[in-house]
């Protein structure tokens, strides 16, 4: 049984139909939210009668919804039973689509992957073949599974750029003036399709399952071959009036003539970003300095990675150099973040996570010297801990908050 179809609204238009309909939504939702139960505890938290909540659960249990976990310790008498979601009745899709490759998995309700591949080799240019491509790669991912489609509640696809997650448009790639492109994929994989912006999803990812603690305000910089924020306030995503919260890459920073990838002059990724690295070292190699990495200029690949890599692996002093000096710069303007948010932790992930203290440390320093001290003294900064894979465990946490939305609505 899928979870999908508890889901749906009650067939049965009585009144006794509908609140038993009702019933076994809450129970779902109940185990969904805060994990396993017992009968006594679903019924006293949901107001319903013992024998009413067990008739429930053991429809749940042979229809596959919940599973029973066993009998638990007390301190005497009849052992009660403890239940819990099972975790093969629902199935989240997530899906990554980089410049250069994309990545994808499969998770159990139990925020567990069942099928997970990172950096699969596809490169996202705005023409329908592309768009086919990548859809045909969903489905052989999906086929490869072993996951019944009709166990896959859905799938939520991260793109850069401006995304309106509401009604599932994309301006950046695929835009088309007469069909959301959520609905063209959906279409396409059979499964419903939420579009979600790159670094929104990484944001939420990190917040649900990575380094956040505790804490319910929460800025994410996804530094990499660009840079944007995801905000999270009060434990939830922060989209603004139109969805396109976040784009500080594209704030109008410098008055250096540079001409960002968005069409205006002197952004901050003119100066601060992945591409703008491969340039700086470019006017550095063709000014003198010397370097032990040499760019391949015809690699899929995008070239800061090379340098990345030369910092990381070979100490390169170049890449160091070029690295360190943009991080600082990075810290410098985040700390206007800071000084307009007050948010509790700062977590900076994107490929340039990957350097660790070449990165944080002149961040951390930047940030001291130029945001405010008592906001700058109540903010942690810390350093992605899911990696790659922030992307993708975000897209299932998307798609597994608006399943249980759903629940809480019905």
């Amino acid at each position: 049984m899928s979870l999908k179809d508890i889901l749906d609204v009650s067939t049965d238009n009585s009144l006794s139909g509908q609140k038993w309909h009702m019933l076994r939504q809450s129970i779902v939702k109940r185990l969904l939210s805060y994990g396993n139960a017992t009968i006594a505890e679903l019924g006293s938290e949901l107001q319903s009668s013992v024998p009413t909540v067990t008739k429930a659960v053991n429809e749940l249990l042979l229809e596959g919804y919940v599973v029973d976990m066993g009998k638990i310790t007390n301190s005497g008498g009849r052992r009660p039973s403890l239940y819990s979601i099972n975790p093969t009745c629902a199935y989240f899709l997530g899906i990554e689509v980089g410049r250069s490759n994309m990545s994808i998995g499969l998770q159990n309700i139990k925020n567990e992957f069942v099928s997970i591949e990172l950096g699969t080799s596809f490169v996202l240019e705005n023409t329908q073949e592309s768009l086919l491509e990548l859809c045909s790669l969903i489905n052989s991912f999906i086929e490869d599974s072993s996951v019944n489609k009709k166990m896959i509640v859905g799938a939520c696809i991260n793109l850069s750029g401006r995304i309106n997650s509401m009604e599932g448009f994309s301006y950046n790639f695929f835009f088309s003036e007469n069909q959301p492109l959520s609905e063209i994929i959906s279409e396409q994989l059979g499964i419903p399709v939420r579009l979600e912006n790159d670094t929104r999803a990484m944001a939420f990812g990190e917040y649900r399952e990575g380094v956040v603690d505790e804490e319910q305000d929460v800025i994410y910089v996804n530094y990499g071959w660009g840079v944007a924020i995801g905000i999270i306030t009060n434990g939830q995503l922060y989209y603004g009036k139109s969805g396109y919260s976040g784009e500080f890459g594209h704030s109008n920073i410098f008055d250096n003539g540079l001409l960002c990838q968005c069409g205006k002059i002197g952004c901050l990724e003119t100066e601060i970003s992945g591409w703008a690295l491969v340039n700086q070292f470019k006017e550095a190699i063709a000014a003198g300095r010397h370097s032990q990495i040499v760019l391949d200029e015809n690699s899929n690949d995008l070239q800061h990675h090379a340098i990345i890599m030369g910092a990381l692996n070979l100490e390169d002093s170049l890449c160091v150099d070029l690295i360190s000096k943009q991080s600082e710069k990075m810290g410098r303007y985040l700390s206007m973040i800071l000084n307009i948010f007050n948010p509790e932790l700062l977590v900076v992930g994107g490929d340039f996570s990957l350097l660790g203290g070449y990165v944080l440390l002149p961040i951390q320093s930047a940030l001291k010297k130029y945001s405010l001290g008592l906001v700058n003294r109540d903010v942690k900064l810390k350093k992605s801990n899911l990696g790659h894979r922030a992307g993708v465990i975000g897209a299932c946490c998307v798609v597994k908050e608006r399943m249980l939305s759903t629940l809480i609505n019905n």
